[in-house]
């Protein structure tokens, strides 16, 4: 080595400059890409973010993703790409590309030498299947899913991915001709790329832990159950949401694809030809001409979230209760928000937000009518006594109103993840299984002051945005913050929340036959955040004496909404 780089070497070591603390170019399958590298700090750690690396050809509409072709030269990969077409929120124009399929990293450095053999947490967007992309909303630069404080505190590599999304996305005929589950076929494809090239951003290919919220949890419920992804990844994490949710399987998928089609001028007799004409529509006209109602709702919300996965024979050979057993060696934590029922309940019954209005009994049962419309009569009578039986003669308002909430909350989500752990642990071989309830108040200002955990509230803590934007919180909600982050990068890493790089503020056990523990997450957590047997009498009720009770509707509420709207009665 010549004396000036010796003399630069050490000039550069003595200032906490490190040659190796940036990955620099990368050689990927597909080609080289460069990304950015971040200094943490006057005289932090070094972080290297890739945001946009293509993991698939750009799709064609309504086929299964293809592998990129490459590219020559060096692919610059420091600005995020396109979310995937979907709808704005006023629902009268989309935003977004079909061509979408990019996924993001972040790689924590130290101060003398690149990082080998991290973990990888990969995560999955929520957004009920039809809104989202791999960086999260934002506020100018900030954004919800920016992987660095997860990556940075637990000492893991954060990769964040796109999947189409709406009609795009999980449009099916119900046969071979349109099979659907294009965004979890989007999804595979992306973690089977973590698995190929991650290695070479210092990633351990034999140590993946996919998490996800919302209807990216019931995506990472599904994707451990199918066949496809044996041996990709090792861990997984949903957060409110698995795949034994009402809304997570299309009842009647025929009857959507017919309906949209219908709108966007193809012929609706034959699935062939349905099949080939959608794909032959204008994107943006197929996107809009699936519509989410959210007022004046003919059926509870939930029962209206309608362009989900399907049973394909394929991707999902059968109903996701019957596939656990492909989940066997696949550690699971589950869990919900204890108040993940109350937007839902918001647009059912808006009183539930304005302290002045009254609800009413009869509004709660007719809503509990609506839920169990498979059960009939029978089925709302003994959920309205189950839920009701605390109420007395005179109920206080306030007690109604967070009955209701906590009947949505068990039925959207505590339930059936509740079940999903159950056959998780039934199944298991080598996998642990963990269980827990995220409380932590809503910091919503307008909404009232009971509102525990809202759906979505974990995401901020997760993404430790208390630490970016330390002046939006309290010293409380760091303490969240740096729980969940310890928790969830020790699992990634051992597969045991309680051991790895970071302490943590209790010993979390798993969810056993004999102990069915499961953790409260909030700013107090102690001993007594340790707890058992989740509301233990509700989920009894619902997985055992509700579904005991003989089925009086076989017809889908797809098929009751369409029904209903051709009528004119929607």
């Amino acid at each position: 080595m010549a004396r000036w780089e010796i003399l630069c070497f050490a000039l550069c070591s003595y200032l906490g400059i490190a040659w190796a603390a940036s990955l620099g170019v990368v050689y990927t399958e597909g080609g080289f890409v460069e990304g950015e590298n971040k200094k943490l700090g006057l005289f932090g750690d070094y972080i290297d973010i890739f945001r946009g690396i293509p993991f698939a050809a750009p799709p064609k509409t309504l086929e299964d993703p293809k592998p990129h072709p490459g590219w020559d030269g060096t692919l610059e990969a420091k600005k995020f790409k396109n979310r995937c077409i979907q709808m704005t929120l006023t629902q009268n124009d989309v935003r977004g590309s079909e061509d979408c399929l990019y996924l993001n990293i972040w790689i924590p450095q130290g101060k003398k030498q690149v990082s080998t053999n991290l973990p990888v947490m990969v995560w999955i967007y929520g957004g009920a299947f039809l809104v989202g992309g791999g960086q999260g909303a934002n506020f100018l630069n900030n954004y919800l899913y920016d992987g660095e404080e997860i990556a940075v505190r637990g000492n893991v590599i954060v990769v964040t991915i796109n999947y189409r999304l709406g009609p795009l996305g999980f449009l099916s005929t119900g046969d071979a001709n349109l099979p659907g589950n294009y965004g979890l076929k989007d999804q595979h494809m992306a973690i089977a790329w973590v698995k190929r090239n991650i290695k070479a951003f210092g990633g351990d290919p034999e140590n993946i832990t996919i998490f996800g919220e919302s209807a990216g949890a019931v995506s990472v419920s599904l994707q451990t159950l199918t066949p496809k992804n044996k041996g990709l990844f090792k861990r997984a994490i949903s957060q409110s949401g698995v795949g034994l949710c009402s809304w997570a399987i299309q009842k009647d998928p025929l009857a959507w694809a017919k309906k949209l089609g219908q709108k966007v001028g193809c012929p609706t007799d034959n699935t062939t030809v349905l099949a080939h004409c959608l794909r032959l529509s204008d994107p943006k006209a197929v996107t809009l001409a699936y519509h989410l109602q959210l007022t004046n709702l003919p059926t509870p919300l939930v029962h209206t979230l309608a362009l989900t996965p399907v049973i394909d024979g394929d991707f999902l050979p059968d109903m996701p209760d019957n596939l656990f057993a492909n989940a066997a060696d696949i550690d699971y934590i589950a869990g919900i928000n204890n108040m993940d029922g109350h937007i839902f309940a918001g647009i059912d019954l808006p009183a539930i937000n304005r302290p002045l209005v009254k609800i009413t009994a009869e509004e709660v049962y007719n809503l509990i009518k609506g839920l169990t419309v498979d059960r009939g009569e029978r089925g709302a009578n003994a959920t309205y006594t189950l839920y009701t039986q605390g109420w007395g003669d005179n109920p206080d308002q306030e007690v109604m109103k967070r009955t209701v909430v906590d009947l949505i909350t068990d039925y959207i989500f505590l339930v059936p993840t509740q079940w999903a752990l159950n056959l998780h642990l039934q199944n298991a071989r080598t996998a642990k299984t963990y269980s827990y309830v995220f409380s932590q108040p809503s910091r919503m200002p307008i909404y009232p002051s009971w509102v525990g955990a809202d759906h979505a509230d974990d995401l901020q803590y997760v993404f430790g945005k208390p630490f970016t934007t330390p002046l939006g919180y309290l010293p409380k909600h760091r303490t969240v913050s740096k729980a969940m982050i310890a928790y969830w990068t020790n699992f990634a890493r051992t597969g045991d929340p309680n051991t790895g790089n970071s302490k943590v503020p209790v010993t979390w056990p798993p969810y056993t036959d004999d102990g069915r523990h499961y953790l409260e997450i909030n700013n107090k957590i102690n001993q007594n955040s340790v707890q058992q047997n989740l509301k233990s009498r509700y989920v009894n009720f619902w997985n055992v004496v509700y579904q005991n009770l003989p089925q009086v509707a076989n017809i889908s509420v797809a098929e009751e909404l369409l029904w209903s709207e051709e009528n004119n009665t929607f």
